[in-house]
């Protein structure tokens, strides 16, 4: 039942962020495959089975208005919200379910074109509003940050100065000083998507350093002898420390008699005692900055996503393979350099380097759908999917068990 439906729909993903750079929700765009009506029961149904109950909200943004009629009139799960654009509210019958749904207790949320905001009368139809800034209102809360900065972080009367609202959705934001005003000045609800370029500006001039926290986590894990498959998961969620790690398994200070191209490998390798000692050594030099976090969260979501598209297809070590294909296919923004030049200094098989350099080979076609599925643009999506014979239901499995356990 599931995967048939699956199959009707093509979706691509957004992340939504909250005041500690943690992913509270995925936003879900949500398009018809054909002209025929997509069964939205049994779509509530599937992604109630793939997503985590009550753990992260799963907003929907329904890309056609049947679909968003249908979504309105089966929905009932407290984890699923529903995004309700304005344009379409002047219709009479899709405004008169909006109102039922939210009678019935579905979350709603409101959304718009930049700077405006819900109209008075149905305001309070909705849960929350998913809204974005225009140029002006973007330089008024940036005049906004700065006032607050100088007032030493005092809760006075311009706090509400800013055109930023607390409590709500926002999206599209452009800067690091619109994201921090957001969501540590005004806290909103949670910010749709990453202004990752404008985050690594600022280290044009530095290196960016592994996540302290994940060398913590590495250290609590071999101190709780976890299980080397523990191990290797929780040091796969750094890409810039798995880049780290295997240069360092494969210098010359350690003269291992045999290359090491995986983290499995470079583990069984080394040994905890070793590998403890050497995350000890990173620790001091080691990045607190939580603005990184949602980059190296999505880095590594496409890696998983690849992994469940292979899952059917390859075994275990090849699976690893397609990990790393993901993981590294954007190391290159943290590491500041070419990644070409990145991962030629690294003893990888031929079908990683293949795939994310050349873009050909057999991962290559994971790697181009897991990428497309990084956004809105379903026809995209779509088009990619078919060029590589991949199927919708396959593809959007995939796509929500990654989110699912990620």
């Amino acid at each position: 039942m599931s995967s048939s439906v699956l199959g009707s729909v093509t979706i691509g993903y957004e992340p939504v962020w909250d005041q500690w750079r943690k992913r509270i929700g995925v936003r879900l765009w949500l398009d018809p495959e054909s002209s025929s009506a997509v069964d939205a029961n049994h779509l509530i149904l599937a992604l109630q089975e793939l997503w985590p109950a009550s753990r992260e909200v799963c907003l929907l943004h329904a890309q056609a208005p049947g679909l968003l009629a249908d979504l309105l009139e089966h929905c009932n799960a407290s984890n699923i919200w529903l995004e309700i654009p304005q344009a379409w509210l002047g219709d009479a019958l899709l405004a008169g379910r909006v109102r039922k749904a939210q009678q019935r207790g579905v979350k709603l949320v409101w959304a718009g074109e930049p700077g405006e905001r819900p109209a008075e009368a149905s305001a309070g139809w909705f849960h929350s509003a998913m809204l974005s800034l225009t140029a002006q209102d973007a330089l008024g809360a940036l005049r906004a940050a700065l006032r607050k900065s100088h007032d030493g972080g005092s809760h006075g009367s311009r706090h509400t100065d800013s055109p930023v609202l607390s409590g709500q959705l926002y999206e599209s934001l452009a800067s690091q000083a619109l994201v921090e005003h957001a969501l540590d000045q005004q806290h909103v609800r949670g910010v749709a998507g990453w202004p990752t370029e404008e985050m690594l500006y600022a280290y044009r001039y530095r290196q960016i350093q592994p996540a302290r926290q994940a060398l913590l986590d590495l250290v609590h894990a071999i101190d709780a002898d976890e299980s080397l498959e523990a191990l290797e998961h929780t040091m796969g969620n750094e890409p810039l420390l798995c880049y780290r790690f295997l240069r360092y398994a494969n210098s010359a200070s350690l003269s291992l008699r045999s290359e090491v191209t995986s983290l499995r490998q470079g583990l069984m390798t080394l040994g905890y005692s070793r590998l403890r000692a050497w995350l000890m050594e990173q620790l001091p030099h080691a990045s607190a900055d939580t603005n990184l976090d949602p980059i190296r969260h999505t880095m590594v979501l496409r890696a998983r996503i690849m992994e469940r598209l292979a899952d059917a297809g390859v075994e275990d070590d090849l699976r690893r393979e397609v990990f790393l294909c993901g993981v590294f296919s954007q190391v290159d923004l943290l590491l500041g350099e070419n990644l070409g030049a990145a991962l030629h200094r690294l003893p990888l098989p031929g079908r990683v380097s293949s795939a994310v350099v050349g873009h050909t080979g057999p991962y290559a076609p994971w790697l181009e759908v897991a990428s497309a599925l990084e956004g809105h643009n379903t026809k995209v999506i779509r088009d990619v999917c078919r060029a590589h014979q991949m199927a919708s239901d396959e593809v959007n499995r995939a796509l929500l068990r990654s989110l699912a356990q990620h």
